[in-house]
Formats: C-alpha cells, sequence, structure tokens
C-alpha cells in the first residue's frame, strides 16, 4: 500500500541538529548547540559543525562524541526546591543548584520547566521532554500557579485588589489572577497569590511596587499538580495521570 502524502511529508520533515537533540531529550538545546560547534555530533559518520544543519531524524543516524544517539525515555520530576539553590545546570559563582539534589540518581538530562529564583522555594519541575516543557511555560497556555506568599505587614483589601487590577512597571503590567489573604500576625501575613503568567520575579515585583515586603515565597502547586508533603529538597516521578493533566499540547 503507498504511503499517504500526510505520512510521507511528515516522514520527509527536517530539522536543525541541535534542535533534533534537544526535542530526543539528549540535552538541552545550547548544550546541542555548543556540541556541534565543538565536533562532538556527526550525522551518517560525518560529523557536522552547523547547528542548523537539517536533518531527518528517523531516516538519519545521529552520534554523540562517537555513540549512536537514539530517543530517550521521557522523565518527569517535581521537586521541592528550598531557598538558596540556584535553578541552573551550573552556576559561575559556585553557589549549589537543583542539580545537586539529583546527583547520583542515574536520571538522563533534565531542563527546568520554568524557574524560581534563588531566593523562592516550592514546587519545580524537571523534565527531558521538551515539547511538554514548552506547553507549561508558554505565556498562551495561561496554566495557573499558586503561590503562598509570607509578606511583613497586613495588606489590606485595596492592594489586594490593587494586585488583581494590576501596576504599570515600565513596559510590563504586573497583575495577579487572584490574591487573597490566608492569615495574618501581628507582624506579617501570608497571601495566596495565583498567576496565569510569570514574568521575572513577576510577584516580588508587583509586591514591591505597593510598598509590600515579601519575607518567604513558596510555590504550591502548578495546575492541577500540587506540591503536597512532598519534603524540602526532595524528589519525585510524576504519574502519568499527572503527566497528562499538564500537558497542553
Amino acid at each position: 500500500m503507498a504511503p499517504s502524502k500526510q505520512s510521507a511529508a511528515q516522514a520527509g520533515k527536517r530539522h536543525g541538529v541541535a534542535r533534533v537533540l534537544s526535542k530526543l531529550g539528549v540535552c538541552s538545546r545550547s548544550q546541542a548547540e555548543a556540541a556541534v560547534r565543538a565536533g562532538r555530533v556527526g550525522v551518517d559518520g560525518r560529523v557536522v559543525r552547523d547547528p542548523e544543519y537539517p536533518v531527518e531524524a528517523e531516516r538519519q543516524q545521529l552520534s554523540l562524541d562517537g555513540v549512536a544517539v537514539a530517543a530517550v525515555q521521557r522523565v518527569y520530576l517535581a521537586l521541592n526546591k528550598p531557598r538558596g539553590i540556584v535553578v541552573s545546570a551550573a552556576d559561575e559563582r559556585g553557589r549549589d543548584t537543583v542539580y545537586d539534589l539529583l546527583r547520583d540518581a542515574g536520571l538522563p538530562w533534565l531542563g527546568p520547566v520554568g524557574r524560581l529564583d534563588k531566593a523562592s522555594e516550592g514546587l519545580l519541575l524537571l523534565s527531558n521532554d521538551s515539547v511538554w516543557a514548552a506547553g507549561i511555560t508558554e505565556p498562551n497556555t495561561h496554566l495557573d500557579k499558586t503561590y503562598h506568599v509570607q509578606v511583613a505587614g497586613q495588606p489590606d483589601a485595596a492592594a489586594l485588589a490593587t494586585m488583581q487590577a494590576g501596576v504599570r512597571e515600565g513596559s510590563d503590567l504586573l497583575k495577579a489572577r487572584r490574591a487573597t489573604l490566608l492569615r495574618e500576625g501581628e507582624k506579617n501575613a501570608w497571601l495566596e497569590v495565583v498567576l496565569d503568567e510569570g514574568r521575572n520575579r513577576h510577584i516580588r515585583r508587583l509586591l514591591a511596587a505597593l510598598g509590600i515586603d515579601v519575607l518567604r515565597l513558596i510555590r504550591v502547586a502548578i495546575g492541577p499538580l500540587a506540591l503536597g508533603n512532598l519534603a524540602k529538597g526532595q524528589w519525585r516521578h510524576l504519574g502519568a495521570n499527572e503527566v497528562a493533566q499538564l500537558r497542553r499540547r
């Protein structure tokens, strides 16, 4: 039986070799580009040095450092990031990174799905499935992220309403989808803040614009996935249902 036009078109689709390596879950896109430029990548036995060199992944043989490359098993992790840990594969200042928490676990290369700054803590996803990760992090997916934020003072109803209405900072409109008071003490309070987008240091900048200091910031949920009782510094594999619930493509 002759192949359909659709399957024939899909079979002939080519992409840059660095992109293909990343899609296979071998390494990050930037790591793949560096490996190609360093002459570590081969296509059908021939070294290529152009990260955009077009390849047809299903028909051509790729190698890295002389070893044949195949799609690796997809891995999806939830990790409870402690405060003071950097979300980076390597830190030029020698600070501890989330990858130190995964050392000796026998895992393939994993990339962070989104970010938490050094001072923030809580739920962080890691995976080698770049398509799944992009579906979570791209702005147009509007996947809610829920945070518990300890602040100095006791924000009133007007401050919470302003957080939801938004504050302009330069070209950015910073706002929360929802901001509610969880509890308060004599000198501080805990807020629950839900974002459906995530700009750099979004909550910290939003609260700073209102003159409110952040004492702690913990991400407790991404979409339907809650941090739960996962201990600080610990991680676990996501179940198939959890992966599916977060899938946006």
